[in-house]
């Protein structure tokens, strides 16, 4: 297994918002959390990568207990995040932004750009073009292109289609599936229910910072409980 949670608990305060939360992430897969707002998704991604300390519980990734490892050596072992919110730099040119990916590392990135250039065309065209003049499905694009070039064995993704129109909510999840088939296991945090589990291979349902479902994503598109929650009410729509 490339990533194991292991009764995980965070507070924000006093405010307990992991409640032991375990679930898996194998090598290859995609896995997505979904649940209503507050539910811990993002908290949950953000103990992943280093920025929430636990209070308790174990992170185990590629075989090593990084518990207590910082986020910046986090990206060093494998582990890379495109935010919620996105957090692109306005005043650098997405190429500028692209590069703050790959911080850690040393060498030569211009294959490794070229590669993201490869997945979206539209960055290569604006490739000069500050971030911060960038329309919200092109922001997405430099927050995914800026994780990728970490080379992470994992890539968390939060909310990637948050505020995105349809068409464009359509071509980033048809990216993530790329990314995956090239070889990157994804663990993606999503509102629009709908669409996660039709791209994902597993899923985890949390509800107010427990998990409360687990199954093959496919299951759970059937699942009376979770259409009724997720499908087919506003959390749906989002």
């Amino acid at each position: 297994m490339l990533l194991e949670i292991k009764d995980i608990h965070v507070h924000y305060g006093k405010i307990e918002a992991l409640k032991g939360v375990s679930l898996e992430v194998g090598e290859g897969e995609i896995v997505t959390l979904i649940g209503a707002n507050g539910a811990g998704k993002t908290t949950t991604l953000k103990t992943i990568s280093g920025l929430r300390n636990l209070s308790s519980g174990s992170i185990v990734f590629d075989g090593k207990d990084i518990s207590r490892l910082p986020g910046h050596k986090r990206v060093l072992v494998g582990i890379g995040q495109s935010p919620e919110g996105r957090g692109v730099f306005p005043g650098m040119t997405v190429t500028e932004n692209l590069l703050m990916g790959a911080y850690a590392r040393r060498g030569d990135f211009s294959k490794d750009l070229d590669e993201v250039f490869e997945l979206f065309p539209r960055l290569a065209e604006r490739k000069n073009q500050h971030g911060g003049t960038m329309s919200g499905g092109e922001q997405q694009m430099v927050a995914i292109g800026r994780a990728l070039m970490s080379k992470p064995k994992v890539l968390l993704l939060d909310e990637p289609s948050m505020g995105l129109a349809p068409m464009l909510v359509a071509q980033i999840f048809s990216i993530i599936k790329r990314i995956n088939e090239r070889g990157t296991t994804v663990l993606l945090v999503e509102q629009n229910a709908q669409q996660a589990l039709q791209l994902a291979h597993r899923a985890y349902v949390l509800e107010t910072g427990t998990v409360v479902k687990s199954a093959p994503a496919a299951d759970l598109l059937d699942d009376p409980q979770v259409r009724e929650a997720y499908l087919g009410g506003a959390l749906g729509q989002h």
